[in-house]
């Protein structure tokens, strides 16, 4: 009788502790899927956002940075509403104002065709709520990649 006194209590507080397991949250990858050059001279790029977390996540913005080559950096800032699951990505697009560099080292890069590459970085942070939080918060991201035109579609790059 006295150690059934003592087993149920501790049962419950077993059971008690047993509730959803918190899923595990990471930093988003971010990275340029493609990019065109528009015919006043932006870049309207496509941007993937991957979460590498265990839980889905509602994404709010990005604000950050995008470098070719080792010239001066772009800012990127997006404001948008995009739901991702968990281990998923999805894309946005945003235009961006290039410098005179960057435009020119592209143009370079077109004039080889497919063996043509340009290395770029990416930095920055996301906003983004993971499902199981109230609030949203901030992850930083760093990305280095590299893009070459698309043979057969002009001023496009991947």
């Amino acid at each position: 009788m006295r150690l059934l006194r003592w087993i149920i209590p501790v049962l419950l507080l077993g059971l008690a502790a047993c509730g959803p397991a918190k899923k595990s949250v990471y930093p988003p990858n971010v990275t340029i899927q493609q990019l065109v050059v528009l015919p006043n001279g932006q870049w309207q790029l496509t941007v993937r956002i991957q979460n590498n977390s265990y839980g889905g996540m509602d994404f709010k913005s990005l604000d950050g940075q995008l470098q070719l080559a080792e010239l001066v950096p772009v800012r990127l800032h997006a404001t948008f509403d995009l739901d991702i699951p968990e281990l998923a990505g999805d894309v946005i697009q945003l235009n961006v104002l290039p410098t005179a560099a960057m435009t020119q080292a592209l143009q370079a890069i077109a004039a080889k065709g497919s063996a043509g590459a340009l290395a770029y970085r990416v930095s920055g942070s996301a906003s983004a709520k993971p499902e199981q939080e109230a609030k949203p918060r901030s992850f930083d991201f760093n990305g280095n990649d590299w893009i070459s035109p698309v043979p057969g579609i002009p001023n496009t790059y991947r």
